[in-house]
């Protein structure tokens, strides 16, 4: 269907059972895992001659099967990533069906989903920032330009009110090329006084001192009020915003290819 962060791997490059919803009998096989919960024929479609249930209902299973909360948030942010769903759709199928197996931590996942994550890592990042660090929401991917309307970049994450940019940067940002990039857009937003944390893959398996870095940060930044900023989010009037699934899904498809060309693959 498009979701490219559902390519059927592990992490570790293993690869993931499918699972069937069967009404007869089938043996359990290594690659196979059988699903016997009821299913609505509303709930089904034919993609490529294959019959599939709904991204709506196959993102609330993975949900609700999730090895916990972190897991099952990530599962809507990466589905929401292809605008495969959106929350609201989500929201509205995991209300219809209170009585299903796991659909608690389905809902409180989507209490933590966002519809413009652009990876796995990010979500995880943030999920950390919001669980371990109990701070507020951030910003998810949402771009900063300067008081004339030119774009300075747009950061991983970012906390409006402090002007604190949270970037994970995995091991393909040690490679020359993107690592010099990085390098230029962090001091692009300094050059705006906008702190900056950069947060590596290793960094996100030591919460407590990560969550050190994050309030350490927080306490560096300038909280400018709105007037002394020399920074703005209210994008100029001829971008055309991208942050929610309504509206990428309203982009015409030259503007689709031309912004979301990004989103055609996993990162």
């Amino acid at each position: 269907m498009g979701g490219v962060w559902f390519d059927g791997s592990t992490a570790r490059d293993g690869l993931r059972p499918v699972d069937l919803a069967l009404w007869d009998y089938i043996r359990p096989q290594p690659i196979v895992k059988i699903c016997e919960e009821r299913i609505d024929p509303r709930d089904l479609m034919v993609v490529d001659g294959l019959p599939l249930t709904l991204a709506v209902r196959s993102v609330c299973f993975l949900m609700r099967y999730a090895h916990d909360v972190r897991e099952a948030a990530t599962y809507a942010d990466m589905a929401m990533f292809n605008d495969l769903v959106s929350l609201d759709e989500l929201w509205e199928y995991a209300l219809a069906h209170p009585g299903w197996t796991g659909i608690p931590q389905c809902r409180e996942g989507l209490m933590l989903a966002d519809e413009n994550s652009w990876s796995p890592m990010e979500t995880r990042l943030h999920l950390g920032w919001r669980i371990d660090a109990r701070l507020p929401w951030l910003l998810t991917n949402v771009p900063i330009f300067d008081l004339a309307g030119r774009h300075i970049g747009t950061p991983d994450l970012f906390e409006q009110e402090s002007g604190l940019v949270v970037e994970y940067n995995g091991e393909i940002h040690l490679q020359g090329a993107l690592r010099r990039r990085d390098r230029d857009r962090e001091e692009a937003f300094r050059a705006v006084q906008l702190e900056c944390l950069t947060v590596m893959r290793g960094d996100l398996d030591n919460r407590g001192h990560l969550v050190a870095r994050m309030n350490a940060a927080r306490a560096r930044a300038r909280w400018f009020p709105p007037a002394e900023r020399s920074w703005t989010i209210v994008p100029p009037v001829w971008w055309k915003p991208t942050l929610t699934v309504a509206q990428r899904r309203s982009l015409s498809e030259i503007d689709r290819a031309r912004l979301l060309r990004h989103r055609n693959r996993a990162a």
